[in-house]
């Protein structure tokens, strides 16, 4: 699915998202097509290992001290704004020079990721400025009873991921 330019849903460690392959133009615009949201925002990335998206991260802005932080909260439920490399495409940054990961440790988004081999675009499950969705059957009324859906359980956490600029410590989004 995802290796022909399709989005998903797959459940998260608080909810459902929408996924893609990062690397497909083509695939992210569906996406925000399906959210009806604008491409200035940028996406997170979620991934099983760091491995799969050390090529959108610019490691030599990251301080020893930036990186020891981050991998004392990975894997988990924390999205981190690192420095994007000069070659991300625009439609994962958008506006930004930054680019939004986060390792999980969802089995879920483990296997999905493994499976694809590299990781994969993670939005909430729902149309923007919408509440998003917790079960598999909200996702089928949100965007049709075919959509595909990968089974699997949402964790426990009750709030999507903090977001944390690790550049200058700022929380985006809290919990």
């Amino acid at each position: 699915m995802l290796h022909d330019e399709n989005v998903i849903a797959y459940p998260t460690e608080s909810m459902f998202g929408l996924g893609c392959d990062p690397t497909s133009e083509e695939a992210v615009k569906k996406l925000l097509f399906l959210k009806k949201r604008t491409i200035e925002k940028g996406f997170i990335l979620v991934a099983s290992d760091f491995d799969q998206v050390r090529m959108y991260i610019n490691e030599n802005d990251l301080s020893k001290k930036q990186k020891n932080k981050i991998f004392c909260y990975w894997p988990g439920p924390f999205t981190f704004l690192l420095p994007a490399k000069y070659n991300v495409p625009y439609w994962l940054t958008g506006k930004f020079n930054t680019i939004a990961v986060r390792i999980s440790a969802h089995i879920g988004i483990i296997q999905l990721c493994n499976a694809f081999g590299k990781a994969v675009i993670s939005t909430s499950a729902n149309i923007s400025n919408m509440n998003p969705c917790i079960t598999s059957e909200e996702v089928f009324k949100c965007f049709g009873k075919d959509f595909p859906l990968l089974s699997g359980k949402i964790g426990n956490e009750r709030h999507p991921s903090r977001i944390i600029n690790i550049i200058n410590g700022n929380i985006i989004r809290h919990v």
